[in-house]
């Protein structure tokens, strides 16, 4: 399978191996919880989709590769003890905790979450020494004498011999002992992971077209070879941060990354070719409606210029959906911060429109329908001066202090924590606004609170803003193709690259947009028809 498809498997597994009962205990005993083994070529996103499922779950990820550690530090250090038998005192051996086990503990004590995944790469690479104790651990899910607390299941991961070298083949007896998966490395499925992730447009256009470039490992005179997924997405990081700072991206930059001559020589072409095409088919113009003076010449295009255009189309859409859906995820954050300032600081109404739910975050906030403000008369009595920004200040603090706990406790995705970041900057954005009208006379918490509500409109008129302008765009590239291209297969790319983009279809989800439904309709239709028409030919020809 995939490793979208591999994930999916471990999500269930994990919600499986977890259920409990009614009184409380595991359905599926915690010793016939067989340990997930991940079989599949290096690079191709293991150790990531743990990270992945681990924040999906909202529980702990505990990630060691197994080959770093000697016996000593995977079942603890020896030490004596002395016990009594039969009524002698004898000296005996024991074990200190297993590194590994003592990290799963401290990682609960961090996070407060007892539940986990317990993640050993590199399985099937352990030195001699311990290779006797992995069957052990795979049955019973102990180091020594120390075992793996319960809540946490146990995934595995290893390549297969003709990736690595060290790799110990499994005897039957440990293979009955786990859960054995098999991952291909498939473009496909890794698009689909890219595309949310921001993966340079280039690559994603690059691999459109030569998807065999995808994933290389290959051994000829000069050594190994090699092409990863992980190499790709590094090399797209890296690529975007010299864009910003104006650095070339020569084919050297490419070949650090990229550990194949051949395919590094080949990107770096085309990289410099899909710059060209940014700028010579002016896609900033095309998404507002301006059509290139060319247009004639697009329909007898190369295919490679076709795609390249196609994907530097997808590649600007592409900015605009992860923004929406931060800033909605932003103003949600910020929307239930306010909410606990209306609650306590805003002016009572008896206005029935005025009322708003906490699951609504881009309405208006409301006042308090009728109710008094509920506030401590003694710490912020009425006309006071600094309850509502003491208040907001304190919130504030609390979430500085949530974020350090979950990032100490490793619970938050690159974006998760990037989003929690900027919630703070626009909280400390509106307090600076609030001292600067405190300053100014407006000192009652009620108005206050009235231009915290004026703020909000203000952030969210300029949200929908954004979604309209991101909803034309997307109309306009629809427009454009249908013009260049009529029904043709490039229509059937763009929009498959449009469903293949998470970002993509939570904006039509929530957002909505005529063009997309029109034209996704079209090419429903379309298959379907092409469809009964071969199984009536076929039908005719029995």
């Amino acid at each position: 399978m995939n490793i979208n498809e591999a994930k999916q498997e471990i999500i269930h597994t994990i919600k499986a191996y977890l259920r409990k009962d009614e009184t409380g205990a595991y359905e599926i005993p915690v010793e016939k919880q067989r340990p997930m083994l991940l079989m599949g070529p290096p690079g191709i996103g293991k150790t990531a989709i743990m990270e992945q499922i681990a924040t999906e779950l909202g529980i702990n990820l505990v990630s060691y590769t197994i080959t770093h550690h000697t016996r000593q530090s995977a079942i603890g250090l020896p030490f004596i003890s002395h016990r009594r038998y039969g009524g002698e005192e004898y000296s005996v051996t024991e074990y200190t905790m297993s590194e590994i086990i003592a990290s799963v503990y401290e990682q609960i004590e961090r996070s407060g979450i007892h539940e986990g995944i317990l993640f050993l790469d590199e399985i099937n690479c352990v030195s001699e020494t311990l290779a006797p104790m992995m069957l052990q651990f795979l049955q019973y899910k102990t180091f020594g004498p120390h075992r793996v607390p319960d809540g946490f299941v146990i995934v595995t991961a290893g390549n297969p011999p003709e990736y690595n070298k060290s790799v110990r083949d499994f005897d039957i007896v440990t293979l009955d002992r786990v859960k054995r998966i098999d991952i291909t490395a498939e473009y496909d499925a890794w698009k689909r992971y890219a595309y949310p992730m921001g993966v340079h447009g280039a690559i994603l256009a690059y691999l459109d077209i030569k998807k065999e470039n995808f994933y290389i490992v290959k051994a000829d005179l000069q050594g190994q070879q090699f092409v990863t997924a992980r190499g790709w997405e590094d090399l797209s990081r890296i690529m975007k941060v010299y864009e910003e700072m104006g650095l070339p991206i020569t084919r050297e930059l490419v070949q650090q990354y990229l550990e194949d001559p051949e395919v590094a020589r080949d990107f770096a072409t085309y990289y410099a070719l899909y710059q060209k095409y940014r700028t010579s088919y002016h896609i900033p113009e095309i998404l507002r409606g301006e059509r290139p003076k060319d247009m004639a010449a697009l329909a007898g295009a190369p295919f490679d210029e076709k795609l390249s255009l196609i994907g530097l189309l997808t590649d600007a859409l592409g900015q605009g959906f992860r923004a929406y859906g931060e800033e909605m995820d932003i103003q949600r954050a910020v929307f239930t911060e306010l909410k606990k300032l209306r609650d306590a600081f805003a002016a009572p109404s008896g206005n029935a429109s005025e009322s708003a739910t906490a699951t609504d975050p881009g309405a208006v906030l409301p006042a308090n329908q009728g109710a008094q403000p509920t506030r401590d008369a003694d710490a912020v009595p009425d006309g006071t001066k600094n309850g509502l920004l003491v208040q907001l200040s304190s919130d504030h603090d609390a979430l500085v202090v949530e974020l350090q706990r979950q990032q100490k406790a490793h619970l938050l995705s690159h974006r998760a924590e990037r989003i929690q970041r900027k919630v703070l900057l626009v909280l400390e954005e509106l307090m600076e606004t609030l001292r600067l009208a405190q300053s100014d006379g407006t000192s009652t918490d009620e108005a206050l609170y009235a231009l915290a509500k004026a703020w909000f409109t203000k952030r969210e008129q300029v949200r929908k803003s954004a979604i309209e302008s991101t909803s034309a765009e997307l109309t306009n590239a629809f427009d454009f193709l249908h013009t260049a291209f009529s029904d043709g297969q490039e229509l059937v790319i763009f929009l498959s690259n449009l469903n293949a983009s998470s970002d993509c279809l939570r904006f039509i989800r929530e957002c909505g947009n005529d063009s997309y439904y029109r034209y996704n309709q079209f090419l429903l239709l379309r298959d379907q028809r092409s469809a009964l028409r071969a199984e009536a030919k076929r039908l005719l020809e029995l």
